[in-house]
């Protein structure tokens, strides 16, 4: 795990946290929307990329659904680009969940396999940004080995 020592000054000896990887990711709107109302194969894409509790929030909103669901979306490509790795063998879309702390700030939460390859690389805490407009949903994240 890569740690930097400052070796003079005031922060003689102080431990710093170092960035294992970043990721951002954009992701339109319209064409999430469009993948969840896919007649054929929208809830099948739904199912597959969120999971139970992000489908909840989203389907829970009276308004901007879809800009969510484009975060949420953004959020996981993003996440995958800080691992190194695209959908596939070691990262899963239902691996990686954008969860809410009680103060109402987006977290990341990696399970099973997702979870070992982000232990494997020793990041031990994530940094999740979302923002979005009605034509497009943006998440920037920060893996950290602290």
């Amino acid at each position: 795990m890569a740690r930097a020592t400052l070796t003079g000054g005031e922060g003689k000896g102080k431990l710093f946290t170092m960035i294992v990887g970043t990721g951002v990711d954009l992701a339109e709107v319209g064409r999430i929307q469009r993948a969840l109302e896919d007649p054929r194969t929208g809830l099948r894409f739904r199912d597959r990329v969120f999971t139970p509790k992000e489908i909840a929030y989203c389907e829970g909103k009276r308004r901007g659904k879809y800009e969510s669901y484009a975060g949420r979306f953004a959020a996981k490509e993003a996440v995958m680009k800080a691992l190194g790795r695209g959908w596939g063998s070691q990262v899963c879309w239902l691996d990686i969940e954008v969860a809410r702390a009680p103060s109402g700030k987006p977290d990341i939460l990696l399970h099973d396999k997702t979870a070992r390859r982000a232990d494997g690389l020793g990041i031990r805490r994530w940094v999740l940004s979302i923002t979005h407009t009605a034509a497009h949903g943006m998440a920037f994240v920060i893996a950290l080995d602290e």
